[in-house]
């Protein structure tokens, strides 16, 4: 059992090294234009904060036998941390405060849940609870990708109405424009009849 516990672990580590290398050609691409262009650099600053939680959750003194965890979640941090620096070298002066900003609170989270657990919690307690926390870290981390689908989804809709009200506008705009046609047209006929009439009577 335990040869085939390693033996799993240490094909996890390769599908995590897989996983973390994924976005590799997308940073070609900002290093080569030296712009990070539409692509948000948040689902990466979550991602490093994640493989800083699993790195110290895989320590002996939190839980024991979990030591290829922080192996590769310390491969992560670091291959992370590199695209996080990417994106602050390449991005706008907007884009870089606000990953910089949000790199500090993702320390200031880690420095306090290492604290926490560390002195707060206990034994078995310390590895439950670190380990919820976990979860809801990786849940964070796969729905990131919703921080740029959201807005863009909003702006579809807003995009959408903008249409239909223009579809309407349009529609009665062209409306009134062949009523005021239609009035000038009349009006030009009734002229016309007057001055026959005068013309008759002269």
């Amino acid at each position: 059992m335990d040869i085939l516990r390693f033996l799993c672990g240490v094909l996890g580590n390769a599908v995590g090294l897989f996983l973390f290398l994924a976005p590799i050609m997308t940073f070609k691409r900002i290093i080569r234009s030296q712009s990070t262009e539409q692509f948000s650099g948040v689902p990466y600053v979550i991602s490093l904060l994640n493989c800083l939680l699993y790195t110290w959750y895989g320590l002996p003194f939190v839980s024991s036998d979990n030591l290829l965890i922080s192996i590769i979640s310390g491969i992560g941090v670091v291959i992370e941390f590199t695209y996080v620096s990417i994106f602050i070298t390449n991005g706008p002066k907007k884009e870089r405060a606000k990953i910089i900003g949000l790199c500090a609170l993702a320390l200031i989270l880690f420095i306090t849940f290492a604290f926490v657990s560390l002195f707060a919690l206990h034994g078995k307690t310390r590895k439950l609870l670190c380990g919820i926390t976990l979860d809801i870290s990786s849940t964070i981390m796969y729905a990131s990708p919703l921080s740029v689908m959201v807005p863009n989804g909003l702006g579809t809709g807003l995009g959408t109405a903008q249409l239909i009200l223009y579809a309407i506008y349009c529609k009665n705009q062209s409306h009134m424009t062949n009523e005021i046609t239609d009035e000038f047209a009349e009006t030009d006929l009734e002229t016309t009849d007057q001055m026959q009439k005068l013309g008759c009577l002269a």
